[in-house]
């Protein structure tokens, strides 16, 4: 009589499961499939340009650059809020008229103005970690309505201090005295200096830890969370720099206008020039505030002229960008192109090693999975 190991019959090959072909062909991730050498080159030489322009052009034109560059920093912070982080703001003006007013304690105290721009930013991010608890469990339309709510009750607090000025305005005391064009030229060069260090400091932030897990949430958010990504640890960070940087492009404007009134320094009018313009550049990209920015002074200073024509032609434009090119004039550059001036994201590249499937897919494990295995590693880092 056989034992039941003799008797059992041999496993079909058919049956057996066809093992996985490795090819010599894994997926590698990299920054941009171009060298970053000569757009660092080129960003150079435009700094290098703008920095000797008070040398060569007119007072009018450094302090139309001055406007350019504060509406520059409001847009690339909008961006970060909107475009990575999902959150939608119609009260950044709150941080704009508040960095007004922190440089304008600091020159009441006979102090340097220019001393009173890092204390803007300090003031301005401290203030928006207070705002930020008030509005973390918001979302949506109720988020974008609750910030304006809170710009209306800063202007409303502003206006309650006389020695402020209250409703009326007061003009900006401690302003060094001397060469007004000296002086002009010192604002630019602040302004531009404010810029370039929003703009390196954003491309640092967004090709860090943080960056990752900012580029997961913006395409999908309960995707990043559901891979362990730390969504409000970073919506916090994210609040409280654009809340910093706000309050720096509110400095400069009390710099380069020495008059703050409440009216203009809490208008809605700066949240909707900023959205505008990151809504024609393109929305989630750093290049994309740049070139809109550039896109509204240049229509700006074409149809000065034309009244309320201005706003139609810009009412039409946006319309038209939304319709016809939704990711912005940048996104239809770079899609055509295939270029990226910073490269912030990730590119997957096919090379050696990588493990295919029976059916000559990738096999479980390979491709992807690693960049999501990344990304959940650093948002818990971050």
């Amino acid at each position: 009589m056989s034992s039941p190991a003799q008797s059992a019959p041999p496993p079909s090959p058919s049956a057996a499961a066809p093992p996985a072909v490795a090819v010599s062909r894994p997926v590698r991730v990299t920054r941009s499939r171009r060298s970053a050498i000569l757009p660092a080159i080129g960003a150079l030489v435009i700094i290098a340009v703008l920095a000797y322009l008070p040398y060569a052009v007119h007072e009018g034109t450094t302090s139309l650059l001055v406007n350019f560059f504060i509406l520059l920093i409001l847009a690339s912070m909008w961006n970060l809020l909107a475009g990575y982080a999902g959150l939608v703001s119609v009260g950044q003006q709150a941080f704009i008229g508040l960095g007004s007013y922190s440089v304008l304690i600091v020159g009441l105290h006979q102090v340097s103005p220019f001393i009173g721009l890092p204390a803007a930013v300090v003031a301005c991010g401290a203030i928006g970690l207070v705002v930020w608890w008030l509005l973390s469990r918001l979302r949506s339309g109720y988020f974008a309505i609750a910030t304006w709510v809170i710009a209306s009750i800063a202007s409303l607090i502003i206006i309650r201090f006389p020695s402020l000025g209250g409703g009326t305005g007061e003009p900006l005391s401690g302003m060094p005295t001397g060469n007004p064009t000296l002086l002009n030229a010192q604002i630019y060069w602040t302004s531009l200096a404010v810029t370039v260090i929003v703009l390196v400091a954003l491309y640092a932030v967004l090709r860090g830890r943080l960056g990752l897990v900012l580029t997961a949430m913006r395409d999908d958010e309960t995707g990043a969370r559901s891979i362990g990504a730390r969504v409000s640890r970073a919506q916090l960070l994210v609040f409280v720099i654009a809340a910093g940087g706000c309050g720096a492009a509110g400095a400069l404007e009390l710099l380069s206008q020495p008059f703050v009134q409440p009216t203009a320094a809490f208008s809605v009018q700066w949240t909707a020039e900023m959205i505008f313009a990151c809504l024609i550049g393109g929305i989630g990209t750093i290049e994309g505030p740049i070139l809109g920015t550039i896109v509204f002074f240049a229509l700006q200073q074409w149809l000065a002229n034309y009244g309320t024509w201005y706003f139609i032609v810009l009412g039409a434009i946006a319309i038209a960008v939304a319709i016809w090119a939704p990711r912005g004039l940048w996104g239809l550059i770079s899609e055509r192109l295939n270029i990226r001036l910073f490269p912030v994201g990730y590119v997957l590249w096919p090379a050696s090693g990588a493990v295919f499937g029976p059916d000559g897919g990738p096999a479980a494990g390979s491709g992807p999975p690693a960049l999501h295995q990344l990304i959940r590693r650093l948002g818990r880092r971050s």
